[in-house]
């Protein structure tokens, strides 16, 4: 007798349907797994048994195999655990065959049958929304899973809970959403003193999802300010939180199953290896970059961390997606990230002041910032300079809007860009800043005036700006205009980008 149950493999941020097939023939007693399984999924078989046992369900002497089709896609984890488990029932026939097949199951088993949460939870349920199966999984994964929807969400505490389900003894009630979190900031733009120019420069960086580099002496306020940056961010839209959650799922860093309305910060350390930066490992998992999704990627110390991951970094920074190629594993990530990073000017940090700089100055400033390739320098669209503040400062009243006046800025003027790009892409297109525009609806949307094409045709003859710079010169301006509520782009627009990208003293 054959029966089947269904469940996922992780491929990325994909859910691929596996079937699992069980079959309970005569022979020589064994229960096998075969379809390609890694080392968890082999020792389900000592789980399953175990935990029928706990519940005086013996297993016949007879050949049990469990094949996971298909078969030759490489499976991986305990998840597997609970669908090997209902099909084996289904063929036992301890629970009927139709009911098993009509769900989609994922959970790990412990050996008294209790349902131990996995990850993966909300990108399975999507994969049983779209096949119009329900999705059986541990109580503590319902709550997460349950934010698909269209999927009904059945969060059973144990397998005899599922056994109990679907022999009609004790329905389990479909599991709820859990809660929305959305924790304010703590901190506010108000703290920095001084650095009018610098807060400036965060604010269009967040109003068109910018790349920024902050480059300032230690103790200048660089960590302070981007520190900063979530609270003048607008909520992340429906779909963002759930595109966010599903990578966020993956790694296992949902809580109670909350969805988190706040836009992700990570701020990785530059003794983090290419692996947790770009994503791979054993399981080609998710990396910083794919965790930032949607929200910002803080880089403190950006020319320490090794040359190899920087450049790794090019190509997410252009595509918002990485693809992370390992012997046993091609799998694609999103990694539409907002890249804030901070340098010391040099190795001792003190380059503009002579009286405290090294011996080396200016050599040494050339030589540290040049471990950034010119190729990954001309992907940041803003590039600041962060002075030191004198201590006298630091006892004046807080100067500038708060973080909570900032925000209502950057939500308008993403608001009017998002707005601007439904109308030039038709309807239907998903939501765009102005760091996404490209080719002729840049040219469409980003078109300075007169004036403003002088200038900027001027500073590209005399700075020998890239075709890249160029480009993004003119999607600074651009929401440089939109915070000012203009719908042209006007010289003055694009002489402030130009700074950003020149720094203040360039002089044209």
């Amino acid at each position: 007798m054959v029966a089947r149950a269904y469940t996922v493999a992780f491929q990325g941020v994909e859910a691929r349907t596996v079937e699992v097939q069980c079959a309970v023939t005569p022979g020589m007693p064994a229960f096998s797994i075969v379809g390609l399984p890694d080392k968890a999924v082999s020792e389900a078989r000592d789980r399953v048994r175990t935990a029928l046992s706990s519940m005086a369900i013996a297993l016949p002497s007879k050949r049990i195999t469990i094949n996971l089709s298909p078969a030759d896609m490489p499976k991986e984890g305990s998840h597997f655990d609970l669908p090997i488990a209902m099909s084996l029932l289904a063929a036992l026939e301890v629970i009927p065959k139709d009911a098993v097949e009509g769900a989609c199951a994922l959970g790990e088993l412990s050996l008294d049958g209790t349902l131990v949460p996995v990850i993966g939870a909300l990108p399975a349920a999507m994969t049983a929304a779209e096949e119009d199966r329900a999705l059986v999984c541990p109580k503590a994964s319902g709550a997460e899973a349950a934010w698909v929807g269209a999927a009904q969400v059945i969060g059973a505490g144990s397998l005899a809970d599922v056994i109990r389900h679907y022999t009609g003894q004790s329905p389990i009630k479909p599991s709820e959403p859990g809660e929305v979190v959305s924790p304010g900031s703590r901190v506010d733009l108000r703290d920095v003193r001084g650095q009018e120019r610098a807060k400036r420069a965060l604010e269009i960086a967040a109003a068109g999802r910018h790349h920024i580099l902050l480059v300032g002496t230690p103790g200048s306020g660089k960590s302070m300010l981007a520190a900063r940056l979530p609270g003048i961010l607008p909520q992340l839209s429906p779909q963002e939180a759930l595109e966010t959650s599903m990578i966020h799922s993956l790694a296992g860093l949902l809580e109670e199953g909350g969805i988190n309305r706040s836009r992700p910060f990570r701020e990785p350390h530059h003794t983090a290896s290419m692996a947790a930066i770009v994503g791979g490992g054993r399981r080609a998992g998710p990396g910083e970059i794919s965790l930032a999704h949607n929200g910002v990627l803080f880089m403190d110390e950006f020319p320490e961390f090794p040359r190899t991951v920087l450049e790794t970094l090019r190509q997410p920074i252009e595509t918002g997606e990485v693809m992370v190629a390992r012997a046993n594993a091609h799998v694609s990530y999103p990694c539409r990230f907002m890249l804030v990073a901070a340098a010391n000017p040099c190795k001792c940090g003190y380059l503009s002041d002579p009286s405290r700089a090294c011996a080396r100055a200016p050599a040494c400033g050339e030589d540290y910032m040049g471990r950034i390739s010119g190729p990954l320098m001309d992907r940041f669209d803003m590039r600041v300079d962060v002075p030191p503040v004198a201590f006298t400062d630091l006892d004046l009243p807080p100067s500038g809007d708060c973080s909570e006046n900032v925000a209502e800025r950057v939500a308008a003027a993403r608001a009017r860009q998002q707005a601007r790009f439904a109308t030039v892409s038709g309807p239907g297109a998903k939501p765009c800043l102005n760091a996404d525009a490209v080719g002729d609806v840049l040219d469409e949307v980003a078109r300075p005036d007169d004036e403003g094409r002088a200038l900027l045709t001027k500073v590209a003859e005399r700075f020998g700006l890239s075709a890249r710079g160029y480009h993004r010169v003119l999607r600074v301006a651009r929401t440089i205009a939109d915070l000012d509520q203009s719908d042209a782009v006007q010289r003055p627009h694009v002489a402030e980008a130009v700074s950003y990208r020149l720094g203040p003293s360039a002089e044209c």
